[in-house]
C-alpha cells in the first residue's frame, strides 16, 4: 500500500511540474513589463503643436520640435517643472491686441516634453509613474502624464493618460503594438494659452518628481520544482 501511495505521488508531482512548466514558458512568451519615471536623461524631448482659441474655431496651426526649455519645461535635479508656454514676439498672431503685460494669449499652446527609445518599448506592458510634489495651474491650463504608441508613420495611435493630480503618485500603464517600427512615448503634456513672461507667476505651475517601483521576486523554475520535492 506504502508503495502505491508513493508512486501515485509521483506521478502527481509529475502532472503538477509539467503544468507548472507550461505556465511559466506561456510566461516566459507574454509582453514584459516595463516601469519607467521622470529622468531627465531620458524625458527630454519637445514638441509643440499650436492651435486657434476655442472662439476662433480651434483649428491646428503647426507642430514642430522644440527645446524643452521652451515648452516651458526646467529641470532641478532629478525633478521638472512645467509651466505655461510663453512667446517673446509680440506680434498679435501670439497675442489678443499685442504682446505685453496683461495681453491674453491667442493661440493654444500643446507641449509635448517626452522620452522616446528606439524600438525598446513595443510589445511591452509599459507603466509609466510618478510623483507629483505641487500643482498650482489655474483652470487656463492643464496637464497630464501620458503613453502614446504611435503608428511608423505617425498616422495614428493608441494612447493613455491622467491628468497630474495637486500631489501625490500617479501611475498609468499601456500594453503597446509588439513591431519595431512603431514610435512609443511617455511623458508629459502641457496645454493651455500662451501668457506673456512678466505674467507667469499667476498661471502657476506642476513640479513632479520621479517614483521608484516597488522592487518583486520572479519565481524561477528552480524555486517552483523546489515546492513540489
Amino acid at each position: 500500500m506504502k508503495n502505491g501511495l508513493h508512486k501515485r505521488g509521483s506521478a502527481l508531482r509529475a502532472v503538477v511540474l509539467g503544468t507548472l512548466a507550461a505556465c511559466v514558458m506561456t510566461a516566459g512568451a507574454a509582453w514584459a513589463d516595463v516601469t519607467v519615471t521622470v529622468n531627465p536623461a531620458s524625458i527630454n524631448l519637445g514638441f509643440m503643436n499650436v492651435f486657434n482659441l476655442p472662439s476662433d474655431g480651434g483649428a491646428f496651426q503647426f507642430g514642430s520640435g522644440w527645446g524643452i526649455g521652451d515648452l516651458t519645461a526646467v529641470y532641478a535635479g532629478p525633478n521638472v517643472t512645467l509651466g505655461p508656454n510663453c512667446i517673446g514676439d509680440p506680434n498679435p498672431y501670439w497675442y489678443i491686441g499685442g504682446g505685453g503685460p496683461g495681453a491674453p494669449g491667442n493661440k493654444i499652446m500643446d507641449a509635448n516634453l517626452y522620452a522616446e527609445p528606439v524600438g525598446s518599448l513595443p510589445g511591452q506592458n509599459v507603466t509609466f509613474v510618478g510623483n507629483v510634489i505641487g500643482n498650482t495651474l489655474t483652470p487656463a491650463h492643464f496637464s497630464v502624464a501620458f503613453i502614446k504608441d504611435f503608428a511608423p508613420d505617425f498616422s495614428s495611435f493608441n494612447t493613455v493618460t491622467v491628468p497630474l493630480p495637486a500631489s501625490g503618485p500617479f501611475s498609468i500603464t499601456l500594453a503597446t503594438v509588439n513591431d519595431p517600427a512603431r514610435h512609443v512615448q511617455y511623458g508629459f503634456e502641457t496645454i493651455g494659452v500662451c501668457v506673456w513672461v512678466t505674467d507667469l507667476a499667476q498661471f502657476g505651475s506642476v513640479t513632479i518628481a520621479p517614483s521608484q517601483p516597488t522592487p518583486t521576486r520572479r519565481s524561477s523554475w528552480g524555486d517552483l520544482k523546489a515546492l513540489y520535492k
